[in-house]
């Protein structure tokens, strides 16, 4: 917990993987599931942006192509900045009539919430693109009737941000450059890790990316991670936001 932004605020991002409902329904259950973590910890979250899936889940959940939730409370990036990475889950596919095991992947990352006034970067005025259109909701219809979502692009980058859930444009503005900030800060710290494995040659790489975490529900059902080798058989208890022996387990790994 010594790191910089350790103490800050967080930023989760999940996105769904290849695989149609199957995935866009993992990637509802696992914002369903750190919502209940942070919940247990006192954190307060809010979602940003939510590109809805399809409907018909089990439970009626709806599917998450992706999603962007604040999350606020002391070193809430520095109890979950180790949960970056690809989330495996195994189990008989529910939007399968015979039931067959299916295998989904969705990408979760985690980055620090950063105040412009500590931010190290300059960003300039000339190179951002604002655009503002209206929010949806489940099946794409319109939430309200004005343009107050906001999507800023950093022409240099490429990076995208996006805020929809507040009802004022000026709102949705700050939220989405408080995402802009952490993606450029991401971007940064990934740039600096390659230029370090360039030097020492045997730095394990910190890109995101990599599978982490394997949640199987069939045959057996086991929840491991990869990075610290800690797992469960209490799948149910895991996606009900029961994280705490994972993340205290990452907590232990070396930085």
């Amino acid at each position: 917990m010594s790191g910089k932004y350790d103490k800050n605020n967080a930023i989760l991002e999940i996105f769904s993987g290849a695989g149609g409902q199957d995935s866009q329904d993992w990637a509802t259950m696992l914002l369903r599931m750190y919502e209940r973590f942070c919940s247990s910890k006192g954190f307060k979250t809010a979602i940003l942006h939510q590109a809805f899936g399809e409907s018909g889940g089990p439970e009626g959940r709806i599917g998450t192509k992706s999603v962007t939730m604040e999350i606020k409370g002391n070193y809430a990036y520095g109890f979950l900045k180790k949960e970056s990475g690809v989330h495996r889950l195994v189990r008989q596919s529910p939007f399968n009539a015979q039931k067959l095991r299916h295998t989904s992947f969705a990408q979760v990352t985690i980055l620090p919430e950063i105040d412009d006034k500590d931010f190290e970067l300059e960003i300039k005025p000339d190179d951002l693109r604002v655009d503002t259109f209206r929010s949806s909701g489940p099946g794409g219809q319109n939430v309200n009737k004005i343009e107050s979502a906001v999507r800023i692009t950093h022409i240099p980058t490429g990076i995208v941000a996006t805020s929809q859930t507040e009802r004022l444009q000026g709102k949705n503005k700050a939220n989405a450059m408080k995402v802009l900030y952490a993606k450029l800060f991401q971007l940064k710290e990934e740039q600096n890790a390659k230029e370090l494995k360039e030097i020492k040659g045997d730095l394990v790489s910190t890109r995101f990316g990599n599978q982490i975490r394997s949640y199987v529900l069939h045959p057996y059902k086991m929840v491991k991670d990869l990075c610290t080798q800690y797992e469960t058989s209490d799948a149910e208890s895991v996606l009900d936001g029961n994280l705490e022996e994972f993340i205290n387990a990452e907590l232990k790994m070396p930085s």
